[in-house]
């Protein structure tokens, strides 16, 4: 029995959003202590940096924009803001996540960075 013909696919136009969550990076930076020094809380979280360009309503930063903090500094830097969690604890988060996109495991995603503006 022959098949009947197989249906062009319909496109809406829509572009898809580029990837924006590398599990394999997340899990990484997860396996790390709290960026904070001295800390030793548990468990570790995944918390990603937020700027206006990096994100938007109800939209979460790409992984590269992460850095591993303990629950407490996690929900600290959600309530003070992770720039003043930076300067209260005088420490680069920003240059933190870059260097843990240089030392990640994930070449998927590093692969997905090349020619995009770190910040």
């Amino acid at each position: 029995m022959k098949l009947p013909p197989k249906r062009e696919r319909v496109r809406s136009g829509i572009v898809r959003a580029p990837r924006r969550s590398w599990p394999k990076h997340e899990r990484f930076v997860r396996g790390h202590s709290c960026a904070i020094p001295g800390c030793t809380n548990t468990p570790i979280e995944f918390a990603h940096l937020r700027s206006a360009a990096n994100s938007g309503m109800r939209l979460k930063p790409h992984s590269s924009f992460g850095v591993p903090l303990c629950s407490a500094h996690h929900s600290q830097a959600h309530s003070a803001g992770h720039d003043r969690l930076a300067r209260l604890y005088k420490i680069d988060l920003w240059a933190l996540a870059e260097e843990f996109v240089k030392r990640s495991p994930d070449l998927a995603m590093k692969e997905s960075l090349r020619g995009a503006d770190p910040r």
